[in-house]
């Protein structure tokens, strides 16, 4: 029995660069006002700051493939993982994507009511993920960073549930 198992986090240097630029006006504004400002005030203020801008680190996709299907769960948005049984699945392979042109974007995304032929895609980084398509028509995408990893262990269920 083979396992492939993958995490990943919203780790990106742009990313980082991103969230640090956008502290830097409401840390300006406070430090502007601190003489009006009480010392709780600062602080919850800086800390409130922080702790937003912190949030999309605790973000995590976690991808497992075994014997039963393709199970993903991104946290927050999904507390338990949800699984993609072999029999439901028609086709499932590697495929390089465009995040922004193809979905809007990272994280849980399209399905909806916009990119709605695409399907819907899970992501935290890159451009390379697993495209399934469903025997019921739909379409899901599953962000990898491991491509050789995620093809072999796709490979060895495909030839077992596909003949």
């Amino acid at each position: 029995m083979r396992i492939f198992k993958e995490e990943q986090r919203f780790t990106q240097t742009w990313l980082i660069i991103i969230i640090v630029i956008s502290l830097i006006v409401p840390l300006a504004i406070i430090l502007k006002e601190i003489d009006k400002l009480s010392t709780s005030e600062i602080i919850i203020s800086i800390g409130t700051i922080i702790l937003a801008s912190g949030l999309i680190f605790l973000f995590k996709l976690t991808t497992i493939i075994d014997e039963k299907g393709i199970h993903y769960k991104l946290f927050p948005f999904h507390l338990k993982f949800k699984t993609v049984v072999w029999n439901d699945i028609e086709n499932a392979y590697i495929r390089t994507y465009d995040a922004i042109s193809e979905y809007g974007g990272w994280g849980v995304r399209g399905g909806a009511l916009w990119y709605k032929a695409k399907g819907k895609a899970i992501n935290i980084s890159g451009n390379i993920g697993i495209q399934l398509k469903l025997k019921d028509g739909k379409k899901l995408l599953i962000g990898t960073n491991k491509k050789e990893q995620a093809q072999d262990v796709l490979s060895t269920y495909k030839t077992q549930h596909h003949g």
